[in-house]
């Protein structure tokens, strides 16, 4: 069931900056790795507003992946350190495809990479000796052409056959510790952004170009965190759908909570991504 309006006014919230894309004639591009002298590394220009964003734990129940492209649920994990790579494989790979096949009803899950971000400050995502750190625009992982390339890309001769039927990509997010204060991730209800408010955007790898969609600023777009989420709390992301009637893209961006401490703890989390298949 949608939520009302006037039960969404009613929830706690934070007023927070979120980074839209300033409009621009051309398409935006962002490099993952450091340019080289002279070569910017996005020309993409952010347009900062002052967004509400809600707390999502009173409606969590209500929220769907297939509605408002966002699912909040509690997942004790049996990990014992997220910075050790085989571990990861071995144990968090296998709990999260069982856990995104439980909440989207998929015949198939494949885990097919991660990110573990750790906020240094004022560290700059990608750059070298740097660790991952937290995406401050408002963006989606994929686009209706990026979408379909990337299971071609990953699924090789069975790709073909998998295009035929409903393929999804959701993102699987958590802190490493919480509760978390530090750069909170801000998910936006896909039933509050229009398709033209994506706007498709060249994701440079040193060996392939990719896609995603940043975002422009629309008022009627309706933003949900999670407050001191914990470490055993998890939120699901609908980045791609292929099915046209449910939640196809969602736009998500970290944001610095005003409410937070002076003295937080600076943010460490993963998220995996996710390729979900539907039928045969």
């Amino acid at each position: 069931m949608p939520l009302s309006p006037d039960l969404i006014d009613r929830l706690p919230h934070v007023e927070g900056i979120l980074n839209y894309l300033a409009p621009m004639p051309e398409k935006p591009m962002n490099l993952t790795y450091d340019p080289p002298p002279g070569v910017p590394r996005s020309t993409g220009v952010p347009e900062p507003h002052r967004m509400t964003i809600y707390d999502a734990r009173p409606v969590a129940t209500r929220l769907s992946l297939d509605r408002e492209g966002v699912a909040l649920v509690e997942h004790h994990s049996a990990v014992r350190d997220f910075y050790d790579e085989d571990e990861l494989r071995r144990v968090y790979y296998p709990e999260a495809e069982r856990l995104v096949a439980e909440v989207t009803g998929a015949s198939r899950v494949l885990v097919f990479d991660h990110t573990v971000r750790r906020r240094v400050w004022g560290g700059i995502d990608r750059a070298v000796g740097i660790p991952r750190q937290p995406v401050t625009a408002v963006h989606n992982d994929y686009t209706v052409n990026s979408g379909p390339q990337r299971v071609r890309d990953l699924m090789g001769e069975e790709a073909e056959e998998l295009l035929r039927h409903r393929f999804e990509f959701v993102n699987l997010w958590r802190p490493i510790r919480g509760p978390l204060r530090d750069a909170p991730l801000a998910v936006c209800d896909a039933t509050s952004v229009a398709f033209t408010d994506f706007v498709p955007c060249d994701l440079v790898y040193r060996d392939r170009t990719g896609e995603i969609y940043r975002v422009k600023y629309n008022a009627n777009h309706r933003w949900f965190y999670v407050p001191e989420m914990r470490a055993d709390e998890a939120m699901l992301i609908k980045c791609y759908d292929s099915a046209p009637d449910k939640a196809r893209f969602t736009a998500h961006s970290a944001f610095e909570d005003p409410t937070a401490p002076v003295d937080v703890l600076p943010r460490e989390s993963i998220e995996l991504r996710t390729l979900v298949f539907h039928g045969s």
